[in-house]
């Protein structure tokens, strides 16, 4: 337990935590201490956690992406971007590894603040496509799931790499 200078200790509201008495955040929540707790109007806000009824109403494919995705040729794969930046682009996974991030040296570029420079790969291997978190900032995701190392993408999944969210498709023709 670590004491203020004179000696008094201030009691967090929210957890209960004893922290020193000149502190102004909590050392376990991070909540506002004390008067500082009273300010009006500085709050710190919550990021929504999205809900199934948010997800459902997901922007269906457009014909565009339906015939695209009909005609990839075999052995490739496709993500379109649902929701975030650049709505309505493709990227074609067509290379045993296709490397995503805010690096312009990447294979597929995602100019976003969210991203990070070395973010992910799609790594295409035994007709099966797997992505592969970089140890990026903000992780990837698939169907709302953080990826621990590496994750297998099935047809449909949704990918979100910061705010982008793309859907993975493989087409008619499949991997083989």
């Amino acid at each position: 337990m670590i004491e203020s200078e004179d000696g008094e200790m201030n009691e967090c509201q929210r957890c209960g935590q004893a922290n020193a008495g000149d502190a102004n955040f909590c050392s376990r929540c991070g909540a506002r201490l004390g008067a500082a707790a009273d300010i009006p109007g500085d709050n710190t806000g919550v990021i929504p956690v999205m809900t199934e009824e948010v997800a459902a109403d997901a922007p269906e494919l457009s014909g565009d992406d339906l015939s695209a995705i009909e005609e990839l040729p075999e052995g490739t794969a496709l993500l379109v971007v649902q929701r975030g930046p650049n709505v309505g682009s493709r990227f074609l996974l067509d290379h045993e590894v296709t490397t995503a991030g805010r690096s312009t040296h990447s294979d597929i570029f995602l100019d976003d603040i969210t991203v990070s420079r070395h973010h992910v790969k799609f790594i295409l291997k035994d007709g099966r496509v797997y992505v592969e978190d970089q140890g990026s900032l903000n992780g990837t995701y698939v169907n709302r799931t953080l990826v621990d190392g590496s994750a297998l993408l099935r047809d449909g999944d949704e990918v979100q790499i910061g705010k982008f969210r793309m859907t993975f498709h493989t087409g008619g023709r499949g991997l083989h």
